[in-house]
């Protein structure tokens, strides 16, 4: 059975996450101890804790779900004895969880991680005033028809309207200026879609208005050490495997305005073989979207010690 590993996006954030693996498991507490060194705060406590508005902050969002990932990752290591290399056929993260697929195959350092989600949860919301920009999930259209409804939105508005994610499922969402996102949410109702609705975000993520992030990521990501993956990781903005460090910057910065094209990397695991999809971290949103993208493939969420026993269990 070939397996991916695959890392969630904020939005899975709840407090208390990693707390019982923290408690339970000395390589989890190691993580946190870690990350929490490498950002000079202690953004376990926030996690374990809250409150929950200080955690859904995006600067605290970001590097506390990757926290979380990573150190159900080194438990799975430990307690259960993944070999990444050896189980695992992909690895492959939801926007921010891209950066948790690279730490995991040791493409990028914790330290460096923590601090490189650190700078682009702070830079993303900074680049656009509160108030101008918003996101809104179009629930039952198909990307082409939320990529056609965004693009009428923006010229009717000359405003940005952009498909942000493509979750699969009749599930696009789209990002951009506030007047253009709600044009789209009243074009989208005539286009057939379900439901169209602004989403509690707060700034617009993965459109043209986030450029000035991607500035500054791209400076960040030219310091930071990238090293070859040690397995391959499948990209947001390309939906295909990178192993190339150079490439990797590239896709990293580009993805700060760029899609989310979650259904096509499903499905190119999907189609190169993988049958067993493992989500490693906080909440079960992957899963979730998973029944959707891969028929016949199989999903389970890893992110408290029951789902590590059960992991082992097979």
């Amino acid at each position: 059975m070939s397996a991916a590993f695959v890392f969630p996006g904020q939005g899975s954030q709840a407090v208390g996450m990693g707390k019982a693996l923290a408690e339970a498991f000395a390589p989890a507490r190691a993580v946190f101890e870690e990350v929490d060194a490498a950002l000079g705060q202690k953004l376990s406590h926030l996690m374990f804790e809250g409150p929950e508005a200080e955690l859904t902050l995006t600067a605290n969002a970001q590097p506390a779900l990757m926290a979380v990932s990573l150190a159900a990752l080194r438990v799975l290591e430990a307690e259960a004895g993944l070999d990444l290399k050896r189980d695992a056929k992909f690895v492959a993260g939801h926007s921010l969880g891209e950066y948790s697929a690279l730490a995991a195959a040791r493409a990028l350092s914790l330290a460096d991680t923590a601090r490189l989600l650190r700078l682009r949860g702070s830079a993303m919301q900074k680049a656009v005033p509160v108030g101008e920009g918003a996101m809104a999930a179009l629930l039952g259209l198909d990307y082409e028809t939320g990529v056609a409804v965004c693009a009428q939105a923006a010229g009717e508005t000359d405003g940005v309207c952009q498909i942000a994610n493509d979750n699969g499922g009749g599930q696009v969402v789209a990002s951009g200026s506030k007047a253009a996102v709600d044009k789209a949410i009243e074009i989208a109702k005539t286009k057939g879609a379900r439901r169209a609705m602004l989403l509690a975000v707060s700034a617009p993520f993965h459109c043209a208005l986030m450029q000035p992030a991607a500035d500054a990521m791209r400076e960040a990501l030219e310091k930071a050490s990238v090293n070859a993956p040690i397995v391959p990781v499948v990209a947001n903005v390309t939906a295909a495997p990178v192993t190339d460090p150079a490439e990797i910057r590239r896709l990293l910065v580009e993805q700060v305005t760029g899609t989310v094209r979650w259904r096509e990397c499903v499905g190119y695991m999907a189609g190169h073989g993988v049958t067993r999809f493992v989500e490693v971290g906080s909440g079960k949103v992957l899963t979730g979207l998973l029944k959707r993208l891969a028929e016949g493939a199989t999903g389970v969420a890893v992110g408290a010690p029951a789902d590590v026993e059960a992991y082992k269990q097979g």
